[in-house]
């Protein structure tokens, strides 16, 4: 049994977790077969996408690349990780924006550090997480201006952009007819395309007017 298969049994069990270094985290992760998120000493498996939760990620992460071909502009899903050494989180968010030079934690070359944007699919299981803890651990980050929480229940995604002075504003969008604009960077597109090929459970989706 391996140390990630351990810490994922001890969950399950209910048993005592013990706490790890960054540095213990790294270097488990990097011989890992699946991947885990590393938050203030606790190494948290990450559980298995949705397809919608998966065509969701992809529709979005696939239009931003086709929009930023030849521009300064790097894209990226699911399995780069991201790093917040200073508060010592690790995660792989499901789409980050990069503009520029990619930034590496200390040492490393596999872990980013200066993302612009960052999207998350939400889950029942990491809902109140995203929208939380991590949202804050994300304010952190100094380039960092713009997240996106995006349902995969409903045509329905939430906004948060930073301004010039240091506010978080909140904007919503709902229904096939409603078009997202990111604030970050310059880039649109409508949920129709956004939730393109999902999937909604009958009576749960339909309803809401756009923004």
């Amino acid at each position: 049994m391996t140390a990630l298969t351990e810490i994922s049994q001890s969950a399950i069990e209910g048993k005592e977790q013990r706490y790890y270094s960054p540095e213990e985290y790294l270097e488990l992760e990097t011989a890992a077969e699946y991947r885990s998120e590393y938050c203030d000493g606790k190494i948290i498996p990450k559980t298995g996408g949705t397809p919608n939760h998966n065509q969701i990620a992809l529709n979005l992460a696939g239009a931003l690349n086709f929009a930023f071909k030849g521009q300064p502009y790097r894209v990226f899903m699911t399995d780069q990780r991201l790093g917040i050494p200073l508060n010592r989180l690790y995660t792989y968010p499901d789409v980050m924006v990069v503009s520029g030079q990619l930034e590496f934690a200390e040492g490393r070359k596999d872990t980013i550090t200066n993302p612009v944007m960052i999207a998350e699919v939400l889950s029942d299981s990491t809902e109140d997480y995203d929208r939380g803890k991590k949202f804050k651990l994300y304010r952190s980050i100094p380039s960092f201006r713009e997240y996106l929480l995006i349902s995969q229940s409903e045509r329905y995604v939430e906004q948060f952009s930073k301004t010039d002075d240091n506010k978080w504003l909140l904007s919503e969008w709902a229904g096939e007819d409603a078009v997202l604009a990111l604030s970050s960077v310059q880039f649109q597109i409508s949920l129709a395309d956004l939730y393109d090929k999902v999937e909604f459970e009958s009576g749960g989706e339909e309803g809401a007017g756009g923004s």
